[in-house]
């Protein structure tokens, strides 16, 4: 399933194309997708003026007009493509973890929502497996939504800091990277980038969350190292246009191909890539997910 880079990476491919343009008309090729979608779902979209085009989690939020945001998750094999006029077809998201053929993008069968765009332009929704959603929502209670309602922070935003990741490590004795993969604690971490989180910041996935507070719930070290970690896995990643992400292109044409960058994930019984480590990355199993890591290193 793609992460919240790849989600960014979508969203920001998304953006130019969406925002100040205007819905002419929505093609509704079936009734569902992974939920049913919203009753009259093309009609109420049909006119609508897109405001702007955010992220949470792992969803794109497109705001509209009159108030309402339509709500979009990609789940395991949901694609977008852009058609500009006169201009060739731009898929946004052949995912290299994916289990669906990249093929799919070129059978209509699995093409169910198409937007027409005012411009001339076309956004096409392709999804194989059918575990992506689509509703809508005010945006006003949006925060109340049953998608929403439990997510935990953001973790580019400003409240993921030391002290609060402490504060909420207190005591935990799940291992650590079940408390980071937990969407109520930190909204939009996959099993991706907490495994390349932890090894960047020196801690085994099996070390107890609560190790990473003191006892009364202050940070240590370690926990300040993870935070940085965090942020500096995902900023990269989105920099290159995610890692799980085989096809996707920028604007300019660059590709984004972070996982050729991945220190641990994927890489079992390969050299620990830590300068001065002679580990070897093992994996493990931990909630019915691989995990990836170096034993020497990572304490």
């Amino acid at each position: 399933m793609p992460e919240l880079p790849e989600v960014e990476t979508v969203r920001r491919g998304l953006e130019p194309v969406l925002v100040g343009n205007a819905f002419a008309r929505v093609e509704q090729r079936r009734p569902d997708l992974r939920f049913p979608l919203p009753q009259r779902f093309s009609e109420r979209l049909t006119g609508r003026a897109i405001e702007g085009l955010d992220r949470r989690a792992k969803y794109l939020l497109a705001r509209l007009d009159d108030g309402q945001v339509l709500i979009m998750h990609l789940g395991m094999t949901g694609r977008f493509a852009i058609e500009k006029a006169g201009a060739k077809r731009t898929a946004l998201g052949d995912f290299a973890h994916d289990p669906s053929p990249s093929a799919a993008f070129g059978f209509p069968k699995h093409e169910h929502i198409v937007f027409h765009l005012g411009d001339g332009s076309t956004v096409r929704y392709s999804d194989v497996r059918r575990f992506g959603i689509m509703d809508l929502a005010d945006a006003g209670e949006l925060e109340s939504h049953a998608l929403f309602k439990d997510l935990g922070i953001e973790p580019l935003g400003d409240e993921l800091t030391p002290a609060w990741l402490a504060g909420r490590l207190k005591g935990k004795t799940t291992p650590i990277k079940s408390a980071l993969l937990d969407q109520r604690l930190i909204a939009g971490l996959g099993n991706i980038y907490v495994c390349e989180a932890l090894h960047r910041a020196g801690l085994s996935p099996t070390r107890a969350a609560g190790t990473l507070a003191t006892k009364t719930g202050r940070p240590t070290a370690k926990t300040s190292a993870l935070v940085e970690a965090i942020t500096s896995v995902l900023h990269d990643a989105i920099r290159a246009g995610g890692s799980s992400l085989r096809d996707y292109r920028h604007t300019d044409g660059r590709l984004g191909r972070f996982q050729h960058r991945f220190r641990t994930y994927g890489r079992e019984d390969a050299r620990c890539m830590r300068e001065a480590c002679n580990g070897t990355i093992h994996r493990i199993a931990q909630a019915g997910r691989s995990t990836f890591y170096c034993p020497i290193c990572q304490r």
